[in-house]
């Protein structure tokens, strides 16, 4: 040991600590042997964590499970790490037992330290509180770091990406009035179809991310009810009987969301299935997302040998080497945020189903991976609205030409000439590279005022 160093001591014996640390030994020991990748328990976790130690000494003291100064001193630690002055005391790799053990025990062991400051007690001398005895009182990391995932889940979810997902809806709404007067080819099978509005258009997407963001809301349905009181497997064993509700209660009060007692906290500690639903929804968001970004690449591509019917926003340089370049960046950020989610929820199925009778060992996995796609939506959904959605524009020249070459408004002719002598129009205004209406006239198939009555666009679109 040296001055810079401490003894901290669990029940495995002492270990050095740095004396700029407030972890202890649990902590260190976790540093030592799980140094794998860069890749921490979010700091959102954390703050859930804290929120549960913050509400177990409520409750213990009202219990007569600890002493007031005790609770005091628990009460006035969470509250200086939940106000993020203490962020770098949690180091600890997303890599380490399946538990999450050692975080627990490391927000413990953070809690105590910053009561020994304030009590003027040495670091590492479990004075005036024990990570165990005390700040762990009625609990187990069985019953808490699945609740705490659950926790700040739906925080995150509740306060951040689902009210960025619905400006985004919001901003595609303002689209689609804009947009319901601009008639527009539509394609099938990446060929020309019969012809829509672009607002129509528009309107799938806006629907396609109202319909996910009620999925994802419905999802938390299932995160609301927490295995807290359960203890190590779900019995409640050292822990008083009526803790779970009260301390869920405490957590209602303190979140202002409504977390509930899980009435059977064995399920919901043996598995995760709440969870995983949850990283389910996530990755069906991503995959409408996916869908959206594609399509707007496809409308924009060009400007000139493409599609080129809608202008994204310039935001910067497209290319190193090709001068006046400018490329869809903001789809492409999209694109590689949202199939990473994929990704992730696939890691989440699997952990989710990779429990063995009374624990699930993968809990630090499933908390990463889905605050980790949650955080990467959220951003994905501001960038994409404030950097393209908003901004975008119809390129109506090239809407108005596209939708003159098109073949498949002889559509309309079919019911009254026939599917076979539409097709004949179609297939010879091709080949002789003529309009529609110059190749139905040539064929006899219809004149050219009957022509004009009947291939109607804007009554092929079903609009008003």
């Amino acid at each position: 040991m040296t001055d810079s160093s401490r003894l901290e001591s669990d029940s495995m014996g002492s270990i050095e600590v740095s004396n700029l640390a407030l972890w202890g030994a649990q902590t260190q020991r976790s540093l030592l042997h799980f140094a794998i990748g860069d890749d921490k328990i979010p700091i959102k976790l954390i703050y859930a964590l804290t929120t549960i130690k913050q509400s177990a000494a409520i409750v213990n003291f009202k219990l007569g499970l600890i002493t007031e100064q005790k609770k005091n001193f628990i009460i006035n630690a969470c509250l200086e790490i939940l106000s993020g002055l203490h962020d770098k005391q949690f180091p600890l790799s997303v890599w380490q037992t399946g538990s999450g053990t050692q975080t627990n025990m490391n927000v413990n062991e953070v809690i105590c330290n910053i009561a020994a400051l304030a009590n003027n007690d040495p670091l590492g001398s479990h004075r005036p509180l024990h990570p165990n005895d005390d700040v762990n009182q009625s609990q187990s990391t069985n019953d808490v770091f699945p609740a705490a995932i659950q926790i700040a889940a739906v925080q995150e979810i509740t306060n951040h990406l689902l009210p960025e997902l619905n400006r985004l809806i919001n901003a595609l709404e303002k689209k689609v009035s804009e947009w319901n007067g601009i008639i527009k080819t539509g394609r099938t099978h990446l060929q020309d179809a019969v012809p829509l509005t672009l607002g129509q258009e528009a309107s799938a997407w806006k629907e396609q991310l109202a319909t996910a963001s009620k999925r994802i809301e419905e999802s938390l349905n299932e995160l609301f009810p927490l295995p807290l009181g359960g203890t190590a497997i779900g019995t409640g064993i050292n822990s008083p009987k009526e803790f779970g509700k009260k301390i869920v209660q405490a957590i209602e009060t303190s979140t202002k969301l409504p977390f509930r007692s899980a009435k059977n906290k064995f399920a919901i500690m043996a598995s995760h299935d709440g969870l995983v639903h949850a990283m389910s929804e996530l990755k069906l968001l991503s995959v409408s997302l996916l869908k959206i970004v594609n399509d707007l690449r496809l409308l924009s591509c060009g400007p000139r040998a493409g599609f080129g019917e809608l202008s994204l926003p310039a935001n910067e340089p497209g290319s190193s080497i090709m001068p006046g370049k400018v490329n869809p960046t903001q789809c492409e950020a999209m694109a590689m945020v949202c199939t990473q989610v994929i990704a992730l929820d696939n890691a989440v199925a699997m952990a989710g189903s990779g429990g063995h009778l009374q624990m699930n060992a993968y809990k630090p996995l499933i908390g990463f991976n889905l605050l980790k796609g949650i955080t990467l939506l959220t951003d994905a959904c501001r960038c994409s609205r404030v950097s393209m959605i908003e901004g975008m524009q119809p390129n109506l020249e090239k809407i108005e030409h596209n939708l003159q070459q098109s073949l498949m408004l002889v559509t309309s002719l079919a019911p009254e000439i026939g599917y076979e002598k539409a097709s004949q129009i179609a297939q010879y205004a091709h080949k002789k590279n003529i309009t529609l209406k110059e190749a139905a006239k040539l064929l006899g198939h219809v004149n050219e005022n009957d022509f004009n009555r009947i291939v109607n666009v804007k009554l092929m679109t079903g609009s008003d």
